[in-house]
């Protein structure tokens, strides 16, 4: 399969979409976008850096226009550079002399954006009000605010420890030792370890609460900011010291999202047939690097070649499987969605922090998979997969991106499989359905 070109308005229909089935099997070989975790990583780090750099091959979804918009609104240049990318322009990021206040930040439904850009928003001259969808006002911010507090932010929230507040920006940030409880999101950290450079002496970060999810994340963050000269210690686990000093600008290749290849190489499982996607990093802090050994664990046929990684379904069909995904919890939706289909019972624990995601998301799959036949059960850190016989129906997306690929993995092989607004893939995957439509071997506009 060949990208289709780039047009995300065009590219991503909103509302109900009858999930295709798949006619046969799969035999394609595609291209996804630039990941979402490293774009909006990156555009922190170029914004903040020592002079202009380039993101080469950035995602442009709702997310990464969400971070975007944030800095362009604390004074951050941002210019398109066209390219021959079907995923649209390169980037170029011209830091300010200094951020700038008296303006407003709507995080949209980005969790990355309200973790990493209330930092910045410190070390902007000017209040800073920061705000989001109505639908993720909820999502966990109150071990940030303390956080920020403890380092020398300025913060009015009215009490709530949440969503909107306010950031009195006085142009810098103290910085120094502090504790953070991050089980709830790993973004606590890594949104501080981000600016920490910037803060007047840098800083000591230490966690302090339970299991801390999502680890890859985090050690995504520190090469990211290793390979722009700041050198993170990490004298023992959970706990990182950032030096202050300049953050050195650069010119930054981004990988592809091998999260959102996630439901396309999981299709091969489902349906038969072989998906391969380009592109595949040979090393990869992203969680789903992880694919390679948990799909093959679950009894796909997995290879790499040529930078392609292919994914083939196995002679024994889809194994049910005991998982921990703590360092992967971005990934459980999609093998939720696979497990369905396992020749047994699956386990997939480590993931009581997806709750705060977009939706609490271990409530919405064991929801959503009870209403067309199957069997689920919330476990307090989990969910227990017990394949049954499934029919069609509505599919809610929760407005969560992740929720909606998952409907449309279960729809290859169940007929009838409405999702009730397939526009949420937008969030990290613009062209998701006219990629999955062109997969098996449907145009665009053909009705599944």
């Amino acid at each position: 399969m060949t990208a289709l070109g780039y047009s995300p308005s065009a590219a991503t229909p909103r509302g109900e979409w009858d999930a295709p089935v798949a006619s046969g099997a799969v035999d394609a070989t595609l291209t996804v976008p630039g990941s979402k975790s490293l774009t909006n990583r990156e555009l922190i780090l170029a914004a903040i850096a020592d002079g202009p750099g380039i993101l080469r091959a950035p995602l442009h979804s709702d997310d990464s226009a969400r971070m975007v918009d944030a800095l362009r609104a604390l004074g951050v240049g941002i210019d398109e550079l066209e390219t021959d990318s079907p995923f649209g322009p390169d980037l170029q990021v011209t830091p300010p002399a200094t951020f700038t206040g008296g303006t407003t930040v709507d995080c949209g439904q980005a969790g990355t954006v309200m973790r990493f850009i209330a930092p910045l928003a410190g070390l902007a001259r000017g209040d800073v009000h920061v705000t989001a969808h109505e639908s993720a006002l909820h999502r966990p911010m109150g071990a940030m605010i303390r956080a920020l507090r403890d380092v020398g932010v300025d913060i009015d929230d009215g009490g709530h420890w949440a969503l909107p507040f306010s950031v009195r920006g006085h142009g810098h940030v103290r910085g120094g030792e502090v504790e953070i409880d991050a089980s709830q999101s790993s973004q606590f950290v890594s949104g501080l370890l981000l600016a920490a450079a910037r803060f007047d002496v840098g800083l000591r970060l230490r966690h302090v609460g339970s299991r801390l999810p999502s680890i890859p994340h985090i050690d995504m963050t520190v090469e990211s900011l290793a390979h722009r000269a700041i050198h993170v210690e990490r004298p023992a686990p959970g706990e990182w010291i950032v030096p202050a000093g300049p953050v050195r600008s650069k010119d930054v290749a981004i990988e592809p999202d091998l999260s959102n290849a996630a439901p396309f190489l999981a299709a091969a499982m489902v349906a038969g047939g072989s998906v391969t996607v380009t592109g595949w990093p040979l090393h990869s802090t992203q969680p789903g690097a992880l694919l390679v050994d948990i799909l093959a664990e679950m009894g796909a046929r997995v290879s790499r070649r040529g930078g392609a990684l292919t994914v083939a379904a196995g002679d024994d069909g889809i194994l049910g499987v005991d998982l921990d995904l703590s360092a992967a919890g971005e990934l459980a939706p999609t093998l939720f969605g696979l497990a369905a289909f396992a020749d047994g019972p699956t386990v997939l624990h480590g993931i009581g922090h997806i709750r705060g995601h977009e939706t609490d998301r271990i409530a919405a799959l064991v929801g959503n998979l009870r209403s067309i036949g199957g069997e689920a059960h919330e476990l307090e850190d989990g969910i227990r997969i017990v394949p049954q016989p499934l029919h069609g129906g509505e599919w809610k997306a929760h407005h969560d991106h992740r929720l909606a690929t998952t409907g449309a993995l279960i729809g290859l092989k169940v007929p009838g499989v409405r999702i009730d607004d397939i526009g949420t893939t937008a969030k990290t995957l613009p062209q998701f359905a006219a990629l999955w439509r062109s997969m098996l071997g449907m145009d665009a506009a053909d009705r599944p």
